[in-house]
C-alpha cells in the first residue's frame, strides 16, 4: 500500500503547462477556422455548379387535382435521385439531392411524392419505368435491399430514386404494385 502512495501524488502534481504564446495559438485556431469555412464554401459552390450542369432538366412535375385513390402510402425517408444506372452520379437540380423525410402515394395517377421541407414532385405512370430493391444510392449505403429505388422518365433522363420505409417489410408490396402498374400501361400502350 505504501507503494502507491509516491504514485498518486505523481499524478496529483502534473498538469498541463501554461500557455505562454498567446498569439500563437490564437493564430492555429483562427487558421483552422478558415481552412474548415474554406472547405464548406468549396463544397457548397460544387453542389451549386452540379445544379447548374443539370440545368437542362425539365421542372418537376406537380401531382394532378385528383390523382385517384390511394394504392399504397408509405412514410420514410427520400435518400436521393440519381442519373438511372449510375448510383454515384447524384442528381441536385431542382431539389432532387436534398435528403428529407418522405410520404410517398401511389395511386391510379402515378407516385406522389410529399416532402416537407423540400420541393414535392408526382411520377406520372406513364414515365414509371421500373421499381426494384437496392443497397445504395449516392451517399447512402445500406444492407441489401435496404432501399426502394423507383426508375422514371423524366424528360429525355432516367432518374433513379431511393426511398426507405420507417417499415421496410412494406418494400416488397412496393416493388410488386409498381411494377404490375409499370407492366400494365406498357401493355395498354402496344395496344
Amino acid at each position: 500500500m505504501t507503494s502507491a502512495a509516491p504514485v498518486l501524488l505523481l499524478a496529483a502534481e502534473k498538469e498541463s503547462a501554461e500557455v505562454t504564446d498567446w498569439a500563437a495559438r490564437v493564430g492555429w485556431v483562427v487558421g483552422l477556422g478558415l481552412f474548415v469555412a474554406l472547405v464548406y464554401w468549396l463544397m457548397r459552390e460544387g453542389w451549386k455548379w452540379r445544379g447548374t450542369l443539370q440545368g437542362d432538366l425539365p421542372e418537376l412535375p406537380s401531382a394532378p387535382d385528383d390523382p385517384g385513390a390511394a394504392k399504397l402510402v408509405l412514410s420514410g425517408r427520400y435518400h436521393g435521385s440519381t442519373t438511372a444506372g449510375q448510383w454515384l452520379d447524384r442528381i441536385v437540380a431542382h431539389g432532387l439531392g436534398t435528403r428529407s423525410r418522405v410520404e410517398l402515394t401511389l395511386t391510379d395517377a402515378g407516385l406522389d411524392v410529399v416532402r416537407p421541407g423540400a420541393a414535392d414532385f408526382f411520377v406520372p405512370v406513364a414515365a414509371l419505368r421500373e421499381a426494384r430493391l437496392d443497397k445504395g444510392i449516392a451517399g447512402k449505403v445500406l444492407t441489401e435491399g435496404g432501399l426502394l429505388v423507383v426508375t422514371w422518365a423524366h424528360g429525355d433522363k432516367l432518374i433513379d430514386s431511393g426511398f426507405r420505409s420507417d417499415h421496410a417489410a412494406e418494400h416488397n408490396e412496393w416493388v410488386d404494385t409498381l411494377n404490375d402498374m409499370i407492366n400494365k400501361t406498357e401493355t395498354e400502350g402496344a395496344r
